[in-house]
């Protein structure tokens, strides 16, 4: 440990240029896995917040939520068996305010369900952003499809869906502006194991997210651009400790001659590498969440703790493999021929 930080000590300038490359890879991670997290909830909150269950539609619409829909008597039968269990449907549309503005939504219709907001004929629930474009509370909005108007009843937080905001509608509105009698979807909270049910197919919530084509488009790129700057850093790990040991291929000789253990060797380049890594994580983190906090209202940023603890610990552990494979050389240095080479 005392060499290890001597030798830190000694060459200040480049253990500061790791570090600062570790710093700016691990940051620009951090930033992005906190854009990805947002643009998540920013794209499927309303599905993202229900609990763990398991969502059915119709198994002749391959998968697309848009081309499901549930047999009335079916539904009817499932509702009962299921007391907590809830149909509902989600389509993209829009209102216009009283200022004749049109604003793109959402439109969510359920059963009654203490999941989803409750809410009467020529109502709506509309999610907080578009309080931002002057929307309150009384207005009365409308719909090119729907023959009455909505009233505005009140705002939830965070209810986005496809990166729109979310309007909860009654079930009969829905049937208007949309000319359908069934619901798109069913969704049973709590079951271990999905029920089967003959013409439906049954998803886990995370197997319904990746349905959706612009979530999981969008998620596997960010996902892969984090993963591929994690790969990076245990790279560039890799790269300078082995250039540090091909320097000091002399030093090693003379400590293995003098009685040092290759562990003992292993020891101090973990020492330093751990130094390393948790100075520019530290930062890292710090001014991640900084930004959090400065970013733009618009901006769909959310990185939370759990994800900056998960994420800095993969960084440690990529950061231990890339050095560790970097130091096999050291096993097999032999202290004369070393010795022989020079000491840097």
């Amino acid at each position: 440990m005392k060499i290890a930080w001597k030798e830190i000590k000694k060459n200040k300038a480049r253990f500061m240029i790791l570090g600062s490359i570790i710093f700016l890879v691990s940051f620009l991670t951090f930033i992005i896995s906190g854009l990805s997290n947002g643009l998540s909830q920013d794209n499927a909150a309303i599905i993202k917040d229900l609990p763990e269950g398991h969502f059915y539609m119709n198994s002749d619409a391959e998968e697309t939520y848009n081309a499901s829909k549930i047999d009335k008597k079916l539904e009817n039968e499932i509702l009962k068996d299921h007391k907590d269990a809830a149909a509902f449907s989600i389509q993209m549309g829009f209102v216009n305010d009283n200022k004749d503005k049109q604003h793109s939504v959402a439109f969510v219709a359920a059963t009654e369900s203490k999941m989803f907001e409750e809410v009467g004929k020529g109502e709506v629930i509309l999610d907080s952003s578009l309080k931002d474009e002057e929307i309150k509370v009384g207005d009365k909005l409308t719909n090119n499809q729907f023959s009455g108007e909505f009233e505005v009843k009140g705002f939830v937080d965070q209810k986005k869906f496809s990166h729109a905001p979310v309007a909860y509608i009654n079930t009969e509105n829905y049937e208007e502006i949309y000319k359908v009698k069934e619901k798109q979807l069913l969704f049973i909270p709590g079951e271990d194991e999905a029920p089967s049910y003959s013409g439906l197919q049954s998803f886990s919530k995370k197997e319904f997210l990746n349905t959706i084509p612009s979530y999981s488009a969008e998620q596997l790129s960010l996902n892969m651009i984090t993963w591929f700057l994690v790969v990076i850093s245990g790279m560039l790990f890799a790269i300078f400790f082995y250039m540090m040991n091909v320097q000091k291929i002399g030093l090693y000789g003379i400590l293995k001659a003098i009685g040092f253990k290759t562990i003992s060797l292993f020891r101090m380049m973990w020492y330093q590498m751990i130094f390393i890594t948790l100075v520019a994580l530290g930062l890292s983190v710090a001014l991640s969440q900084g930004f959090g906090v400065i970013a733009p209202e618009g901006l769909p940023f959310d990185l939370t703790a759990q994800t900056s603890i998960q994420l800095s610990v993969v960084f440690i552990v990529i950061g231990f493999v890339g050095a560790t494979l970097s130091g096999l050389q050291i096993k097999k240095v032999e202290p004369l021929q070393a010795i022989q080479q020079g000491e840097v």
